[in-house]
């Protein structure tokens, strides 16, 4: 083997040993990261406001990403057991977008919200005080190798997408 040849198996094999053992910090395109679980729990609070109630967060199902420009994307479960089974239903996450997003191709705003993965392959944002604010279609993803209650994945054609298990909006800055 020439040394030119040992040199391109030498980094096509580190390259390879990077993107497989590197922690969860992903960097997509544009310099947009994905935040790994620890740095999002660091920026969320243990509790939130919503309807008229503190409810607790669920930081360990906590997702976000950091845009090349410092702004932050950040999502996380919480736990409802305190509120009406119809605002349950459709409140499962605290939802933080620091500048203006798509999701699932409708603008949304900087600000606060409620989303909820409903019946009917729907996901609806909310304001804080439950008045929906939009709905738009999930997509299942039957490949997703383990499945995690909330997670923020890179999207194949652009952006990210949030996943409530399989299921699975796309967001673009």
């Amino acid at each position: 083997m020439s040394l030119k040849a040992i040199w391109k198996f030498a980094v096509v094999g580190a390259l390879a040993v990077a993107f497989t053992t590197s922690p969860l910090r992903i960097t997509a395109q544009g310099g947009d990261t994905i935040l790994k679980p620890a740095e999002t729990q660091k920026l969320l609070p243990a509790s939130v406001y919503y309807k008229g109630q503190s409810a607790p967060t669920q930081l360990r199902n906590s997702s976000g990403v950091k845009f090349s420009d410092g702004s932050y994307l950040l999502a996380t479960m919480v736990d409802t057991s305190g509120y009406s089974s119809d605002v349950a239903a459709k409140y499962q996450a605290y939802f933080i977008t620091e500048d203006a997003i798509k999701v699932g191709g409708k603008s949304l705003p900087a600000g606060i919200y409620g989303l909820g993965f409903i019946s009917g392959n729907k996901v609806v944002v909310t304001d804080v005080g439950g008045h929906d604010l939009l709905s738009v279609g999930s997509s299942t993803d039957d490949g997703l190798k383990r499945p995690m209650p909330l997670q923020m994945m890179a999207d194949p054609s652009g952006g990210f997408r949030l996943y409530a298990g399989r299921k699975y909006i796309q967001i673009k800055k």
